[in-house]
């Protein structure tokens, strides 16, 4: 990946950070459909334990920690991409069924089912005959 294809924050959170290490803003895919919202987001290098979705109150913010990216047994010679961090936060509205949210990571990528909340799904009305 190129820098191109990550974005380097500048500064993601106000709470300080423990590690020493570059953060990067993952690139995502947002799909719509009429259930649900679905946010497709690149991190490679995370799996399931290191990775997080926390939801508070409108916030959800995905993270991930990548380790430092080296081979045990060999020495690095070349790299063309860095190795870091990812953080993302984004604004939910009242239309997403926050108790429903399910998330999944597969090979470095995350994948979040936001349904949409019942008062918000088309519904289809009945025409009867006066």
């Amino acid at each position: 990946m190129s820098d191109k294809d990550l974005q380097k924050t500048e500064n993601v959170a106000v709470t300080e950070k423990i590690r020493n290490v570059k953060t990067f803003i993952p690139r995502v895919d947002i799909y719509e459909t009429k259930e649900a919202l679905f946010l497709i987001a690149d991190m490679p290098g995370v799996d399931e334990a290191t990775v997080d979705v926390e939801l508070e109150k409108n916030i959800l913010k995905i993270s991930g920690r990548v380790e430092n990216g080296k081979v045990k047994d060999y020495n690095l010679v070349l790299s063309e991409y860095d190795v870091g961090d990812y953080e993302r936060t984004f604004t939910l509205s009242d239309e997403i069924d926050r108790d429903k949210i399910r998330a999944t990571v597969k090979q470095g990528v995350l994948r979040l089912e936001l349904p949409k909340a019942e008062k918000v799904k088309p519904k289809k009305i009945a025409i009867n005959a006066a």
